[in-house]
């Protein structure tokens, strides 16, 4: 999956085109692009276990806020933009 997907897949979900189990379904299911580090993998699967997790919750009620979740993910979704723009 490209980073461009991913971004697509983020934009469906904040706009409610396909719901959290769905778009956790779609990220996992794909491959971080190789030339990150391994650490981003980890960031990644930590972020969707939270959202997963706010899902089951309520959302904005649970620990984990949906909102700041988003945005943890289009931060990711920047940082790894820049970092293979760096390679």
């Amino acid at each position: 999956m490209t980073l461009d997907a991913f971004q697509q897949a983020l934009d469906a979900f904040r706009v409610g085109t396909i719901d959290t189990a769905a778009f956790c379904r779609r990220l996992r299911a794909e491959a971080v692009p190789p030339q990150l580090p391994p650490r981003y993998g980890e960031v990644l699967a930590n972020l969707l276990e939270r959202l997963e997790s706010a899902a089951l919750f309520g959302g904005e009620s649970c620990s984990f806020s949906q909102a700041d979740l988003v945005a943890g993910l289009q931060g990711w979704i920047d940082k790894a933009r820049e970092r293979l723009a760096d390679s």
